[in-house]
């Protein structure tokens, strides 16, 4: 009897994610996403950046974080480096229920805060029953 056996497939790999087309180190900050029933509150990691070294965008739904970090001392005799210089990049798919033109954020102490607003007509709102 002959030996029957299935055909090797190639292994298959699920896209869970956007793909980086970015070269060079970049990481990922860490982040605490808050909701009340007034807005989103993104707290977002980024310790050596400066106000004016943040591009922060919204655009076709998506929040678009990237932070370039300035190298603290020029590269000279360190006797311990683990400091990485490199940039924060990171996107949030966000539901089109924010109110894009009042966003606003301020990064103080290498926490950048994002406050994203609820559009009026998804917030919740009680209704008076008669």
């Amino acid at each position: 009897m002959a030996d029957i056996t299935a055909p090797q497939q190639k292994d298959r790999v699920e896209q869970t994610g956007v793909e980086s087309t970015r070269g060079g180190t970049f990481f990922t900050p860490r982040v605490d996403i808050f909701e009340t029933e007034q807005e989103l509150t993104v707290y977002a990691d980024v310790p050596g950046v400066r106000p004016e070294d943040l591009d922060l965008r919204y655009e076709q739904g998506e929040l678009l974080l990237h932070a370039r970090v300035q190298p603290r001392h020029p590269q000279s005799n360190f006797l311990l480096n683990e400091y990485e210089v490199g940039d924060f990049y990171r996107t949030f798919a966000i539901h089109e229920s924010i109110d894009s033109g009042k966003i606003a954020a301020e990064c103080k102490n290498g926490v950048l805060t994002i406050h994203l607003p609820k559009a009026e007509a998804v917030r919740p709102r009680r209704i008076t029953v008669k």
